[in-house]
């Protein structure tokens, strides 16, 4: 069967057909690195982990990039009220940020690319946009001309002559148009910034992923993802920017995970609910955490407490229960062969409907709903008089594998003596210096899976067994 994804452009399912066969070139927003990234941050992160990790598991070669926004306002606001400077700052929480992500089983990405390090290609986009007659430069201020792409409002489907200036669009008066957006920004006194054609500044917010696409990705790639709140002006102001440069379609399919809300209220400083992931994964195992994400769909709005997440150990501690069953019953099982090939086609079919759970749209949930099914099966089976020791294996292979593809570790492993863990993470550190994030990934997912929890302070990297 075919992977089918809902399609914000086209507001419907569409059957999943890669721009090169058997790859998929997928882009992902980023975090801003200001702070510590918070729970609805966590959702895309979690999410197109998943995506990602679900075309890998179906044989797609997927080259996946997720970005940092290592300047911009809040970061100048932050380094002000701390008496630092940009680059601390944002080096602290990115490196934050993998820290916290880590934890929850997000895998690196392919690439990691920084506003900072792709200037000179932010540059060269604003200039080809003005040689196009898309972008206009006003005292030093560079601005897309809005109403010169004919196709803006196409994601968010709203008509331009519909919009009107808000809190999100700044009316400015040297703008041609209150709707024009800014590409770059003069330096204000003081500022970080950057030598260009139009003098010292930086660059507005969108067009850092429009030129990281191009760079990593190219022209035209098979999907661009992030939260619901980033379509519009975020995604729609990519577009045109792209689309404007290359003359091609930006992306073939735009996916968007729903928010979170906080006891039924929308999260918000103001409000008392603002969740960090770095606190959060000090009260739960961030494995529940995980889990918890992906037990509804990715699309729909979902509700984050204390009772819920605690529902969702309680689900997790099944699965994990049916899994140690399973495994101590192998050590002591001689391989009997008794109906093997009835079990192992139940298990299969078990199997069967996780991928097409999966193959609509990611529906995780339903998904984790056949976990729960395959476990019950195999509480039945190991009920039999006697077992199969390839009937065992092959339901610890199937739930392996399934679990995989979710970014969850079900299966035992055996525990490390401390001063072992201290020398992984060694290892571990050593590599991320290296940006080796592979072997990074590896050592942190066979802690995790022992139930290490590795906590990033300024004293450097602390653990301890949860």
């Amino acid at each position: 069967m075919s992977i089918k994804v809902y399609n914000t452009l086209s507001r419907q399912k569409e059957i999943f057909q890669p721009i090169e066969e058997g790859k998929v070139k997928m882009y992902v927003c980023g975090p801003t690195v200001y702070n510590y990234i918070h729970i609805g941050n966590a959702r895309p992160a979690i999410i197109f982990d998943m995506v990602r990790r679900y075309f890998e598991f179906r044989g797609y070669d997927v080259k996946y990039v997720s970005n940092f926004t290592d300047v911009d306002d809040k970061l100048i606001k932050a380094a002000k009220e701390l008496g630092e400077d940009v680059p601390t700052i944002a080096e602290r929480f990115i490196n934050a940020y993998f820290e916290d992500v880590g934890a929850l089983g997000v895998k690196c990405a392919d690439a990691h690319p920084r506003v900072t390090e792709t200037m000179t290609e932010i540059i060269d986009f604003v200039e080809g946009l003005i040689t196009k007659g898309f972008a206009y430069e006003v005292n030093g201020d560079v601005y897309f001309s809005t109403r010169k792409f004919k196709d803006y409002g196409k994601l968010s489907q709203q008509s331009i002559d519909d919009l009107q200036s808000g809190a999100r669009i700044e009316v400015e008066q040297q703008k041609a148009d209150p709707l024009d957006f800014a590409l770059w920004k003069k330096a204000k006194p003081g500022e970080i910034s950057w030598n260009s054609p139009w003098g010292e500044g930086r660059p507005g917010w969108h067009i850092e992923c429009s030129a990281m696409v191009k760079k990593y990705l190219g022209d035209t790639i098979d999907i661009h993802a992030g939260g619901q709140d980033l379509s519009f002006p975020h995604h729609e102001n990519e577009i045109a920017q792209s689309e404007a440069m290359t003359g091609k379609k930006m992306a073939n399919y735009w996916l968007h995970n729903g928010y979170i809300n906080i006891d039924n209220e929308k999260m918000s400083k103001s409000l008392g609910n603002f969740i960090l992931v770095h606190d959060i994964i000090k009260k739960y195992d961030p494995e529940i955490i995980r889990f918890f994400m992906l037990m509804a769909h990715y699309r729909s709005p979902i509700n984050f407490n204390d009772e819920l997440l605690n529902s969702a150990k309680n689900g997790l501690d099944r699965l994990k229960t049916a899994v140690q069953n399973l495994e101590y019953r192998l050590e002591e099982t001689a391989n009997l062969g008794k109906g093997e090939a009835d079990w192992i086609s139940q298990i299969d079919a078990e199997k069967s409907k996780f991928i097409d759970a999966m193959d609509d749209d990611f529906n995780s949930a339903n998904a984790i709903a056949t976990l729960f099914d395959l476990a019950k099966l195999a509480n039945v089976y190991l009920r039999e008089a006697h077992t199969s020791k390839d009937v065992l294996e092959h339901f610890l292979v199937v739930f392996k594998e399934l679990a995989d593809v979710l970014g969850l570790v079900l299966t035992s492993v055996k525990e490390l003596l401390d001063e072992d863990i201290d020398k992984l993470i060694e290892v571990r550190n050593q590599a991320r210096k290296n940006r080796d994030f592979a072997l990074a990934d590896k050592i942190r997912d066979d802690l995790k899976a022992m139930d290490i929890l590795l906590e990033d302070t300024p004293q450097g990297v602390r653990w301890k067994r949860v």
